[in-house]
């Protein structure tokens, strides 16, 4: 990214859920970020998480950022580039860098695979022997032969510098899932570099991943952008918030008629602050 370049970052919400106070720290970041720059801050709806993702979740996401005090540009929502996603996959397919897994997760977990950075590292039983033909296969990326083509890489993020690309903690991760048309990873590289994003922001939970979308840039021979990855809110009992935890919902808070500008003044000093733990 070029020091003249405009900042444009985004907030990317999956509608299979409420937002709570995790996502407004998340989208107050990415918005702060650009607009003090003179920047772009985009919102991006990522509905293709099948019959999970609901309209009406959209529709409050835009409730609640505006409760909040921000402004934003919608681009297109994942659901509308899917042919996009599969193409993209087709391509790493035709070079031989993506290979069909049948693996359950349970099996996964009797082959003995450890834990990594980002969930089990899978062991690559799929790519020694051949899946089961019965059961629709998910496609994974082969790391090795993925990092033999694209070399070394390394990228830039605003709170912890340069990071080479190692992806020992990620291994063979899925690029198309049995049940859905794309993973997290493909889609939002892919999306990244559509909407022009110069700096991604999203949270510290996510920064392993990183690995596998400079991977991914390099092989589609997309823009790089910078990250910031930022600090995690953290519940009473020092676990992230989350929709699955039941963490409360901000359309309950502005339901309820709190102040949603003095709510995210408040979030902004926690960052400056440097906090962790939920306020």
């Amino acid at each position: 990214m070029s020091d003249a370049a405009p900042i444009v970052t985004r907030f990317a919400p999956s509608p299979n859920g409420q937002l709570h106070l995790g996502h407004a720290l998340s989208a107050i970041v990415a918005h702060d970020l650009a607009k003090d720059a003179g920047g772009r801050f985009l919102l991006r709806i990522e509905d293709i998480d099948g019959p999970r993702s609901r309209p009406e979740y959209a529709d409050e996401f835009r409730c609640d950022l505006e409760w909040l005090g921000l402004e934003w540009e919608e681009v297109p929502a994942q659901s509308t580039r899917i042919e996009g996603y599969v193409a993209a996959a087709e391509r790493l397919k035709a070079i031989g860098l993506l290979y069909p897994c049948t693996c359950t997760r349970k099996e996964i977990e009797a082959a003995g695979a450890r834990m990594g950075s980002d969930g089990l590292i899978y062991p690559g039983t799929c790519k020694r022997t051949a899946p089961d033909p019965a059961r629709p296969p998910a496609w994974r990326l082969d790391a090795a032969a993925a990092l033999e083509q694209t070399g070394p890489l390394a990228w830039e993020d605003e709170l912890a510098g340069t990071t080479p690309v190692d992806l020992c903690q990620l291994g063979d991760v899925v690029l198309l899932r049995k049940d859905l048309p794309a993973s997290y990873h493909l889609a939002v590289t892919l999306d990244d570099a559509a909407d022009g994003v110069t700096l991604v922001t999203r949270g510290a939970d996510l920064f392993a991943c990183t690995h596998v979308h400079r991977v991914l840039q390099a092989l589609f021979d997309l823009p790089v952008p910078r990250w910031h990855h930022h600090p995690l809110l953290l519940d009473e009992e020092g676990e992230k918030l989350a929709k699955r935890r039941g963490s409360p919902p901000l359309a309950a808070r502005r339901e309820a008629g709190e102040d949603g500008l003095m709510l995210a003044q408040q979030l902004r000093l926690h960052i400056i602050g440097g906090g962790t733990s939920q306020g």
